[in-house]
């Protein structure tokens, strides 16, 4: 089973992070703000999806989450831009497990 990393651009300029194994559905839930969404979708509206990475384990998925949650706004935003800084920010190892979704 694939599993998916996120980054989704919301109201007031700000990013949400998340994971799952059904990209289609989980946007449907976001952008829908259904009451499956995430808590923070639905005070901040999601507006468009900025970036999707896929792997074949949902650990080293929920690593690569954490990871990211973990990076300034700033640093979210240049992972967005360019994915060539994905093994700078998170090392080789990571970077060999995900591969970057064109959008």
């Amino acid at each position: 089973m694939m599993y998916y990393v996120y980054i989704i651009k919301c109201s007031g300029n700000t990013l949400y992070t998340g994971i799952t194994n059904d990209i289609d559905r989980r946007m449907n839930e976001h952008f829908g703000r259904t009451e499956k969404c995430a808590k923070f979708t639905r005070s901040h509206k999601a507006i468009s999806l900025e970036a999707l990475w896929n792997c074949e384990n949902r650990s080293i998925a929920s690593k690569l989450e954490y990871r990211i949650k973990r990076l300034t706004k700033e640093q979210k935003s240049a992972l967005i831009a360019d994915n060539s800084i994905f093994s700078q920010l998170f090392g080789e190892e990571l970077s060999e497990l995900f591969h970057r979704e064109i959008i």
